[in-house]
């Protein structure tokens, strides 16, 4: 499966720690990040994580593309609640994952569960309804 991690400023080391603590759940899978975030989550679990452009030069945007392709199969975009900034970010991140069907938490809790369930396999349906017709590239 591809996981695509996201996080506002504020949340970056609760992903880290996140990663950390899953570490060994997320090396099953492919990992695809925005460019802070995947180097943080990188350099303290050592997972290989392919790294698209920083949140200002376009990353979401890049992100949201890949969804729309079906070549995510998750998002964990961790969101900080009070900040205004970034809102259309997350209205558009979740836009696309509603529309095509795609897990998306915005909280350690919600991610938990979602991570829980891809180790169990219940997102293997994922690849029943759209299967991928080539391997995940950035």
């Amino acid at each position: 499966m591809n996981l695509a991690l996201m996080s506002h400023d504020r949340r970056k080391e609760l992903m880290v720690q996140f990663c950390i603590a899953y570490c060994g759940i997320l090396s099953k899978h492919t990992v695809c990040a925005t460019n802070t975030t995947g180097k943080l989550v990188a350099e303290a679990t050592g997972l290989p994580v392919n790294l698209f452009l920083s949140h200002e030069h376009g990353g979401i945007q890049q992100i949201g593309a890949r969804i729309a392709y079906n070549e995510i199969d998750m998002v964990l975009f961790f969101t900080e609640p009070q900040s205004d900034d970034l809102d259309d970010d997350v209205r558009y991140i979740r836009k696309l994952c509603d529309q095509y069907n795609i897990p998306l938490a915005t909280n350690v809790a919600t991610a938990e569960m979602l991570i829980l369930g891809l180790e169990r396999g219940d997102l293997d349906w994922r690849d029943i309804v759209s299967p991928k017709t080539a391997p995940f590239r950035v």
